[in-house]
């Protein structure tokens, strides 16, 4: 049967092209064949990271990511990041690790990881579509009928690899979830996450596009707190983004979509306490010379940052000098350094945000397989299930994870093996 496939898998980015190798490295008979809608495979690998793509990080926890933990504590155990490691230098990409923990090839390029999938790809024989994009899929008793751009084709076992809702120019726009749902499937709200946010245009920000420092960040929900962060904000001439800014993301982008009063408010300050800054001003002030508000912030933040803060809402304060502001003065002008609320407008939308929040439940799958618990011979993987996470390689090693539990699950089933998946060497 010339259309007709052991393992059919739609979607060829990360998830999928690691389920498609994990298939055939387990059982090399087996049929296994790649459909992906667009016309050249792994776009969204070639732009992430800066176009290096930050292949996993040095330490992956389930508390790096939002959604069922337990699950997501157990898949990530069956394939770590210790074990993604190997992997890649097993494909000759051997990685290196970044002291913010991320770690990216050593070629510093994210082709070379393409390279290596598609070549391994090619080794194995799985078969590679691009440009056959599904448009449905049907069960007829144990065969599944998938539907493309191209034709029909059946399969015994399908994994569903077609990616969220983000960057939807490499080709994940959200459509595998309509084919997921008709299964049977459930979705939760999805909405852009690690995107950048817009800020009101009256507001300072275009002044300092291009800045960055570290600050933290507090995401309050109908005025209780959510999330505090942490990390690097860039100042840019629609808002704010920087890692701090993405991983914040998701909180303000939720609440904003079901309706809540959610407010950002920005500290300047990080790693001092509104007492600790009081001390250093009165300090300030009783020392020799007459410095201005302005020039004392300047000593540690961005001259550009203290002087459009130390402005904000009272122009003369920062040129007073700090001897002489008053008790109420600076008390308001310290507040305005830690708890600054910012006037976050919207998000940058899907064409900007690097995941998805939300997607299909993870109770809705065996975390031992990413088998789909109501659709037999059915896997789901990657960034289209309710699991994301933060900024530094944690969803590329989703992918590697889930598609690696897929794909040899799958492979063994088709093979009729019941023995367990043992913890990749």
């Amino acid at each position: 049967m010339p259309n007709h496939a052991d393992i059919v898998i739609v979607g060829a980015g990360a998830a999928g092209l690691a389920a498609g190798i994990f298939a055939a490295e387990t059982n090399s008979e087996l049929r296994i064949r790649l459909l992906d809608g667009a016309k050249s495979i792994g776009a969204k690998i070639l732009v992430s990271g800066g176009g290096r793509c930050n292949v996993t990080n040095q330490k992956v926890t389930a508390s790096d990511f939002h959604g069922h933990r337990k699950s997501i504590d157990r898949i990530l155990r069956r394939f770590d990041e210790q074990a993604t490691i190997r992997w890649f230098d097993s494909l000759g990409v051997p990685l290196r690790p970044e002291n913010t923990g991320k770690l990216f090839p050593i070629s510093n390029t994210a082709r070379s990881v393409l390279q290596a999938l598609l070549q391994r790809c090619a080794v194995l024989g799985v078969s590679l579509l691009p440009h056959h994009r599904v448009l449905d899929i049907t069960k007829d008793h144990d065969m599944f009928v998938l539907h493309h751009s191209q034709g029909t084709l059946t399969a015994n076992q399908v994994i569903l690899a077609t990616g969220g809702q983000s960057l939807p120019k490499t080709g994940s726009d959200g459509s595998g979830w309509r084919l997921t749902t008709r299964l049977g499937h459930t979705l939760t709200p999805i909405a852009p996450a690690l995107v950048p946010l817009l800020l009101d245009p009256s507001f300072f920000h275009a002044n300092l596009s291009g800045i960055s420092h570290d600050v933290m960040l507090t995401t309050r929900v109908n005025h209780k707190m959510i999330d505090r962060r942490c990390g690097s904000l860039l100042w840019t001439h629609f808002g704010i983004s920087g890692p701090v800014v993405l991983d914040a993301s998701r909180f303000w982008v939720l609440a904003e979509k079901h309706g809540h009063n959610v407010q950002l408010h920005l500290n300047c300050f990080p790693e001092s306490t509104p007492k600790d800054i009081e001390q250093w001003f009165m300090q300030a002030a009783g020392a020799p010379g007459r410095k201005t508000v302005e020039s004392l912030l300047a000593e540690r933040l961005p001259t550009r940052v203290a002087t459009h803060i130390a402005q904000f809402g009272q122009t003369e304060l920062a040129h007073s000098t700090a001897n002489f502001l008053s008790k109420e003065n600076r008390r308001a002008l310290i507040h305005m350094l830690t708890d600054l609320p910012l006037p976050v407008i919207g998000s940058r939308g899907w064409n900007f945000a690097e995941v998805t929040a939300g997607g299909i439940p993870l109770t809705e799958i065996n975390p031992n397989t990413m088998a789909s618990k109501t659709v037999p011979g059915l896997y789901l993987i990657g960034e289209m299930l309710d699991c994301d996470g933060r900024i530094g390689g944690f969803n590329f090693q989703w992918a590697w994870s889930t598609g690696y539990l897929a794909g040899q699950h799958a492979a063994r089933k088709q093979r009729k093996e019941k023995s367990p998946i043992p913890q990749h060497q």
